[in-house]
């Protein structure tokens, strides 16, 4: 199964009330959670690890993670509040405000002995949860004790108003890399990390330090991926009618792990091997997932009885 670990929170969403006014909705996000919760919907068995609440916001993430059919058994449910994000929708990005201090999952506490690795094959972190010093050594130390057996995958999914220090943040994230067996990040987070620096330079010095995939998401103009052994592979993204692009690269990434799960490739040593027409196959696949998210409003990722046969 995948495990991901980290964010998970409520999201208010710009919206109208019936008279025209502006309102906000709250929905279930988290890069993490929404990961977890793409991953399940495409039929991967799935378990989120991470702090929840156990307020009505907490209830709310919790009952939507499990109708998804994620297993929430290693995550650890506390009293304190849950995390909100208040997003703004700006041309074809997504900025949030975090009200973060004191939450349920800003707290979570990694216990070695209450998570079980037994059947686990990767596990994918990044987000909110490494901005903070406690989170992040919290997950690194999941990180150090689970990268013997599985597959590491990150998401930087970086969030400069949260980032009180860029070079310190920027250090942390490459050691977080250097961890990790696939790296997966968007253009913004490329260009906020790394500036102008050629995508394929970056992705060479990643492989170089241990990384077996590296992957740069471009929005409509889809994802390209580097792999040691497969090379350098582009897919392109469908052309749809955008409502909103929230949660699109956690479904993208989603739908990524879970294609190489469906191709027997997510174990390090399989993923190593993967050809360039496997890796192809899934990258259209990841992207196609996220072109999908765009139809319709929030972090809802696609289930796979909603996408078309020809999609996988």
């Amino acid at each position: 199964m995948l495990l991901s670990c980290g964010d998970a929170l409520i999201d208010f969403l710009p919206s109208r009330t019936a008279d025209g006014r502006e309102a906000l909705t709250p929905a279930v996000g988290g890069s993490c959670l929404n990961i977890a919760i793409g991953s399940a919907r495409l039929d991967v068995p799935t378990g989120f690890v991470g702090g929840i609440s156990t307020d009505t916001f907490g209830r709310m993430i919790a009952d939507h993670a499990t109708a998804s059919g994620v297993d929430l058994s290693r995550a650890t449910r506390s009293d304190r509040q849950a995390t909100l994000a208040f997003a703004r929708v700006t041309g074809t990005e997504t900025q949030y405000a975090f009200y973060d201090a004191d939450t349920a999952s800003r707290n979570w506490t990694y216990r070695r002995d209450a998570i079980a690795l037994d059947g686990v094959t990767c596990l994918h972190t990044g987000s909110t949860t490494l901005v903070h010093d406690k989170g992040a050594a919290e997950t690194l130390a999941f990180i150090e004790h689970a990268r013997a057996k599985v597959t590491i995958s990150l998401d930087p999914n970086c969030r400069p108003n949260l980032v009180k220090d860029k070079d310190a943040y920027r250090a942390r994230m490459l050691a977080f890399c250097g961890k990790a067996d696939i790296v997966k990040m968007s253009d913004v987070d490329f260009a906020y990390l790394f500036g102008d620096q050629a995508y394929a330079a970056r992705a060479e010095a990643l492989l170089s330090g241990g990384t077996s995939l590296v992957v740069i998401t471009r929005g409509n103009d889809g994802a390209s991926a580097w792999h040691r052994k497969a090379g350098a592979i582009e897919a392109a993204s469908p052309v749809v009618n955008v409502i909103d692009t929230i949660g699109a690269g956690d479904s993208c990434q989603a739908a990524l792990l879970a294609a190489l799960h469906r191709l027997d490739r997510i174990a390090r040593q399989r993923l190593r091997d993967i050809s360039a027409a496997e890796l192809t196959r899934a990258l259209s696949f990841a992207c196609k997932c996220a072109a999908f998210t765009c139809t319709r409003a929030g972090a809802d990722p696609p289930r796979s009885r909603e996408l078309p046969a020809e999609t996988w």
